[in-house]
């Protein structure tokens, strides 16, 4: 067998490639998914959007309820399982969630709320989707204009927005529809800059 001498470095003939500008988002645009999910250990509320060049349509939206006299650990398992179930049936691209606010005297609320979240957050990271979380001011702004707005005037731009019969209930499904709306148009606003 020859030895190669290391000294020289090995050769290839030269590749050619075909040069072409991809275009950008807005002139061929990806379809995307969205799972709003808004946590609660008692009830989760879960909306799931579909985004086409700037055409936004419900595909689902529901609560998983947890048995209230159940251990917390079974109740996170039961979110856990259902999370995962929507997850494997609809097949998101993206998941979007609410962003945990709690008042300073409340501080066990906000406790809870952090285990419901890391379970769905581990699901999320589990089917491998990307995770976004947004304030609730800046979900209610990008619906209605206003951080501060109330519940209602956020579930009548939800009706309004998905041209539904009725306002979603109960108000987890709204606050679920309301973060993934909130994800379709900062995509939108991305393309508008780019």
């Amino acid at each position: 067998m020859p030895e190669y001498d290391f000294r020289y470095p090995i050769t290839f003939p030269p590749l050619t490639f075909f040069l072409f500008e991809i275009p950008a988002r807005s002139q061929y645009h990806l379809p995307m998914r969205v799972l709003g999910i808004d946590p609660g250990l008692n009830i989760t509320g879960y909306g799931i959007l579909d985004e086409n060049n700037q055409q936004i349509t419900l595909v689902e939206a529901g609560v998983v309820r947890t048995k209230v006299k159940a251990s917390t650990g079974e109740r996170l398992a039961e979110i856990g399982r259902e999370i995962g179930q929507i997850i494997a049936q609809y097949v998101p691209d993206v998941m979007a969630v609410e962003e945990l606010y709690s008042h300073y005297a409340h501080p066990k609320t906000a406790i809870i709320m952090g285990h419901a979240r890391g379970v769905i957050f581990f699901k999320a990271a589990e089917a491998g989707l990307p995770i976004y979380s947004y304030a609730a001011t800046r979900v209610k702004k990008s619906l209605t204009g206003n951080g501060r707005a109330p519940k209602e005037q956020v579930q009548l731009m939800i009706r309004s927005t998905l041209s539904l019969a009725e306002v979603p209930e109960p108000p987890d499904v709204a606050d679920a529809l309301a973060v993934a709306l909130c994800h379709c148009r900062s995509l939108q606003q991305r393309e508008v800059l780019s």
